[in-house]
């Protein structure tokens, strides 16, 4: 399954007329500007251009190192004729090494984006690559320092893991400042375009522009809800893609009569050099719990269920107490620094105490250093109505607060504020990473969904936390939690828990 992202309506993004998806269509209507349509193709070499260019100069660089460590290595001699043995192997070495590279999908356009695919094609072929060479040294008997063979395969891969990082911040980079994107065309029901067009048009990364959808003519006003112009139906799709010229045609679910259909429509779109994906009818899964198993010609999808029963295995438990138990201990001079500097400040108390709504609604002592004047909840009332964050209608957060403390500025810039949680995970009310823990006035005003946020312990950080933080309106910030919830997996907290370092740093929506 792919999750899309940023949808850019239509220069214009009035509804055409009705009759500019009338069979007979007007060119001057629907299709692109000369010369505005993206050289695909053109825009895939080059990333695997750069790609290569990249590679051979990790490749070069670990042939570097791998001399330089084996001459001055302890307890070896210097070999004599290293270097020229290394000049004789290092063309045979590297080309192998590019091959398999390439032949396991570690230059592969559409997987530079996406991070982890990318990542394992490149180290399956480094590991080919080793066989590779250390059978032909074998076999043929050729002269190699053993110590500058080990050293260039273990320096090696991480050099071209490293250019595919830079790869991929490049590109995504690119793709939302509005290069190396795809021109889309939507087709399918109003309601999976709709979800489809929200999804592309909040990952802006995934470099794709929704130019328009093929829906229903069931609905005048389909196309308030799809969000984007409708060009037509299912029958004038052929004619729509020739006159639009998208870069790619995406199928939603319940966008043919039937498989025959799509396949002679597939078939049809091979001789017009477009890209075709398709979106099954699911959402907000993650990649590790479907997996593709084709049986007999069908595509059956096989999913895993929602594992918000793993996240309250024992395993996560004990990682909570070790972590918070040894943080609490190296921590101690910060905590006794801050503790310090928010009594000197109004001779308040240190540490606020608020009750929030913990797993299946059990009420729990929250705990934070006081960022705020004494009487901050006193004064709530009447800020209330002053201002909240974007579009965000639970959550009750500003980003001039004047209840903040200078020193509380500090603590909240760097989340120095929520080390006390730290006890709170001892103790078992909360995890390391979770859900946002909420206030018992924010759980009443939760709808059905919401409440799958409960189903789990809160957590001190988050995707909440490491995706924008109070920058979030308050749809995202369910939105993260359910899929945290959902998708549970001791990889994805230890991703988050490094990625929040990352994010206190910046302190982006740090209010």
């Amino acid at each position: 399954m792919a999750l899309l992202p940023q949808a850019v309506t239509a220069a214009g993004s009035s509804t055409p007329p009705r009759a500019a998806t009338a069979k007979k269509l007007q060119p001057s209507t629907l299709a692109r500007p000369v010369g505005a349509r993206r050289a695909d193709r053109g825009d895939d070499r080059l990333v695997i251009s750069v790609l290569i260019a990249g590679d051979l100069f990790a490749l070069v660089l670990a042939f570097a190192i791998a001399v330089l460590v084996r001459q001055n290595l302890t307890g070896f001699a210097p070999a004599p004729d290293l270097a020229e043995s290394v000049v004789r192997s290092s063309a045979a070495i590297a080309a192998a090494w590019m091959l398999a590279i390439l032949v396991c999908g570690g230059t592969h356009p559409r997987l530079v984006a996406a991070g982890p695919e990318i990542y394992r094609n490149v180290l399956i072929g480094s590991l080919v690559a080793v066989g590779l060479v250390g059978a032909t040294l074998f076999l043929t008997d050729i002269a190699l320092s053993r110590p500058f063979f080990v050293v260039l395969f273990l320096v090696g891969p991480g050099l071209l893991l490293l250019v595919r990082v830079i790869a991929r911040r490049a590109v995504n980079l690119a793709r939302t400042r509005g290069r190396l994107r795809s021109q889309v065309l939507v087709v399918g029901s109003i309601g999976h375009v709709r979800g489809i067009v929200r999804t592309l048009t909040r990952e802006t990364w995934l470099g794709y522009d929704v130019v328009g959808a093929i829906a229903p003519l069931s609905d005048e006003r389909r196309d308030q809800e799809a969000g984007v112009p409708i060009l037509g139906d299912e029958s004038e799709l052929l004619d729509l893609v020739r006159h639009q010229s998208p870069d790619i045609v995406l199928f939603t679910a319940g966008s043919s009569a039937s498989a025959e259909e799509f396949r002679r429509v597939a078939w049809e779109l091979e001789g017009l050099d477009v890209g075709v994906i398709v979106v099954p009818a699911i959402s907000e899964i993650s990649g590790d719990r479907i997996r593709m198993r084709p049986v007999a010609g069908l595509p059956l999808v096989h999913m895993d269920l929602p594992r918000a029963r793993k996240a309250l295995r024992r395993g996560k438990r004990l990682f909570d107490i070790a972590t918070s138990a040894l943080l609490l201990l190296l921590l101690a001079p910060v905590f006794a620094a801050v503790a310090l500097s928010v009594r000197l400040t109004d001779g308040g108390v240190v540490i606020f105490r608020q009750q929030r709504v913990g797993r299946a609604g059990e009420p729990f002592e929250f705990l934070k250093f006081r960022s705020m004047v004494v009487d901050a909840e006193a004064m709530r009332a009447e800020l209330e109505q002053l201002a909240r964050d974007r579009g965000n209608d639970v959550l009750f957060k500003m980003s001039d607060d004047p209840r903040i403390t200078r020193v509380g500025k500090v603590l909240r810039r760097y989340s120095l504020d929520e080390l006390p949680q730290l006890w709170n995970v001892l103790r078992g009310d909360m995890s390391l990473v979770g859900p946002r823990p909420a206030l018992p006035q924010e759980v009443t005003g939760y709808d059905g969904d919401a409440h799958r946020r409960l189903a789990v312990r809160p957590g001190i950080t988050g995707l909440w936390q490491v995706s924008g933080r109070s920058d979030l309106s308050w749809e995202d910030t369910v939105r993260l939690d359910l899929f945290y919830v959902d998708n549970w997996s001791f990889a994805q907290d230890l991703l988050i828990l490094a990625r929040t370092a990352r994010a206190v740093l910046a302190s982006r929506g740090a209010y």
